[in-house]
């Protein structure tokens, strides 16, 4: 059984009808994200419960920041917040790891990009700021590695630099971030497990782009590990 309990007033759209994102193969997402709502996650899990669609923006540049608890996630996320609930693309930043061989190929045709978290890339950054500008939904795991405890471990300052220089280099661009909590019962995810996505309200970047970009960030990157905490204690 799959359930999403929220308020869904994008919940006709299809995959197809609104999503104009650059980059990603139509042809590809087309067959992918219908399978994976209809065939695949229903499949494998036994329910799959979404509260919070009411905080997603519906349109305008947005990061969408969840916690990391299984591979799961990269389906979980796109079925809780994308094309079928607001008729957006999930643009995925990922480590450059996952981007080897035919995995590779896949993520970069359904929209993901590739960061170096040993040495980011000014490169990679002026892309997840143009990807911004140009309105798209960028997802980023703030807390870089899977972590199964139900903690909310220490947020990497990566997303922070990019949303603030986003929105200081673009005055009044709009960028949002969303926090959004995903947990498993039971914590490793086996066949006929449940799922359980909070999504959280989002905050608004042009808050923190008005001091100097360091603390900002930090104070930006405090706010929303605290409202992770909040969300994930629901």
């Amino acid at each position: 059984m799959v359930t999403v309990q929220s308020i869904k007033p994008w919940s006709n759209l299809s995959p197809s009808s609104q999503t104009k994102s650059s980059g990603v193969a139509r042809w590809l997402t087309s067959i992918v994200y219908p399978l994976g709502r209809y065939g695949v996650l229903p499949f494998y899990f036994k329910k799959i419960t979404v509260t919070g669609q009411e905080n997603l923006p519906k349109d305008g540049p947005v990061i969408l920041a969840p916690t990391h608890r299984s591979r799961w996630d990269a389906f979980i996320v796109p079925f809780a917040t994308g094309p079928y609930v607001t008729g957006r693309d999930s643009r995925f930043m990922v480590t450059a790891d996952e981007m080897q061989g035919l995995q590779g190929w896949f993520i970069r045709q359904i929209g993901g990009f590739a960061v170096n978290q040993k040495h980011p890339a000014i490169a990679t950054l002026r892309y997840g700021v143009d990807l911004l500008r140009q309105g798209e939904m960028l997802v980023i795991f703030p807390e870089a590695g899977i972590f199964r405890d139900h903690q909310i471990h220490p947020l990497k300052a990566g997303l922070g630099r990019l949303a603030i220089q986003a929105e200081s280099h673009y005055p009044n661009l709009g960028v949002k971030i969303v926090p959004i909590s995903i947990h498993y019962s039971p914590n490793i995810p086996h066949w006929r497990s449940e799922v359980n996505v909070t999504i959280g309200k989002p905050l608004e970047v042009k808050k923190y782009a008005t001091g100097p970009a360091k603390k900002e960030s930090i104070r930006l990157m405090s706010d929303l590990n605290q409202a992770l905490i909040e969300i994930d204690s629901l």
